[in-house]
């Protein structure tokens, strides 16, 4: 019985790849997508997304094997087949234009190619230091990659940047294309950059361990891309955007980089420029969050942390009943502490947002399927509001401990975003 679950929970784990293809809108685009303030030359259905990755490059892309060097580039990711600007936006309530029903990833570049770490290094005086040739290299290789980006925000006037980790069995491509998705309907009005994880071993047993041994491998590799990006002095802030095993990547690399800005007598969040975190079915083991983030107020490094739940995830479900472990994205109100969510919700400024009736993708893949969501996702980039009000219409359970994502996200109840647009372009004039 115990093999027949292992076997269930493997497949179901595997199956977190998202497919490529376009979102279905947000509700609050059933109107019509409107753009006012993107940049003229972000108008278009084949932009560019920017990616760092420590896959092994294969075939004109990148597999799923490990590489000891990060390689940052640009990809060109097409929406739909045939299309122009005007009927792209034109898209709204159903995906029954199959032209825009694909994305695809015609071009992919690479600009940088990293040194492998670890980088050499030799004792002097008792301490290690890098070889001071080898570190001069890696140190004109980060100035080649940050060059590129703040080329395109001078070019673009955008100096927010919306970086997205993926989770399990994602393949390069998945990367972009989810990265293009998140980017378009928040608005264009960000860099979009994806971190990608040598990740999609494929199913059963050994792929799925094998993706759990990838994210750890690439913790330090994370922790170099976003120490890079925050050094930018183009960039104002950082949103993180994080899925399922992912989740456990970019909080373990900004967990040590935290406590390295904290230890330095300097205040995370004005150092590391971390704006919203989102995190949609977190793969954690909620005992390891509450002693290694909650105790070391991780929270303390953004402006909030949003985490999408959902106690129906199967595949988190499963992998709880294994590792006897409650996972983070699968929580139920009995499993918080008493007080923890009052505290949490107003000291440490994270959000737990329970997603209703979920289908398809064994509850686990709603964060780029569910137009609840991306509505919620999109008002919180664009918006900077918490949820309740008017700019974040959610509202809380009957015991107030949590909020709640009703599959329509009432229509009348979402801000005018045309209003939205405006008053940011005006101030913005200002």
């Amino acid at each position: 019985m115990r093999a027949m679950w292992i076997g269930l929970v493997l497949t179901v784990l595997a199956g977190c790849q998202v497919g490529i293809g376009l979102a279905p809108p947000p509700n609050l685009y059933r109107t019509g997508l409107n753009y006012p303030d993107v940049h003229p030359s972000l108008r278009s259905v084949e932009p560019t997304i920017f990616f760092m990755t420590d896959r092994l490059p294969e075939a004109g892309s990148y597999g799923s094997e490990r590489s000891a060097s990060m390689a940052f580039g640009q990809a060109k990711v097409r929406f739909g087949r045939d299309l122009d600007w005007t009927e792209l936006l034109s898209r709204t309530r159903a995906d029954s234009d199959r032209r825009i029903s694909t994305l695809s990833v015609p071009q992919v570049q690479e600009i940088v190619r990293f040194n492998g770490t670890p980088l050499a290094y030799e004792r002097v005086d008792g301490q290690l230091r890098h070889l001071p040739r080898v570190r001069a290299l890696y140190d004109e290789q980060t100035r080649a990659f940050q060059n590129t980006l703040a080329a395109h925000i001078r070019a673009t006037g955008n100096d927010r940047l919306l970086v997205y980790i993926h989770g399990f069995n994602n393949e390069f491509e998945d990367g972009l294309t989810t990265t293009a998705n998140l980017w378009h309907f928040a608005g264009r009005g960000s860099v979009p950059i994806v971190f990608t994880w040598p990740a999609g071993n494929g199913a059963g047993p050994l792929g799925y361990f094998r993706d759990r041994d990838a994210g750890t491998f690439s913790v330090h590799h994370t922790k170099e891309f976003l120490r890079m990006l925050a050094e930018m002095p183009e960039v104002s802030q950082i949103d993180i955007i994080a899925h399922s095993r992912g989740t456990d990547v970019v909080t373990t690399a900004l967990r040590e980089l935290i406590l390295e800005v904290r230890g330095s007598g300097r205040h995370p969040k004005r150092v590391l420029k971390t704006g919203t975190l989102s995190m949609a079915a977190p793969d954690l083991d909620v005992g390891i969050v509450r002693q290694r983030l909650q105790s070391e107020r991780f929270s303390e490094a953004f402006e909030q942390v949003n985490l999408y739940i959902n106690p129906s995830d199967s595949a988190l479900r499963l992998s709880a009943y294994l590792t006897r472990s409650t996972r983070l994205g699968a929580l139920r109100d009995e499993d918080f502490l008493p007080g923890e969510l009052e505290r949490l919700r107003k000291q440490a400024l994270v959000h737990f947002i329970r997603v209703e009736n979920v289908r398809g993708g064994f509850g686990h893949t709603y964060f780029r399927d569910n137009p609840a969501v991306l509505s919620d996702v999109v008002l919180a980039l664009r918006t900077r509001a918490f949820p309740g009000g008017t700019l974040r219409p959610l509202e809380r359970d009957n015991d107030d401990s949590v909020w709640q994502l009703h599959p329509n996200y009432p229509l009348d109840k979402l801000p005018d975003l045309s209003l939205l647009e405006e008053r940011a372009i005006a101030r913005d004039e200002r």
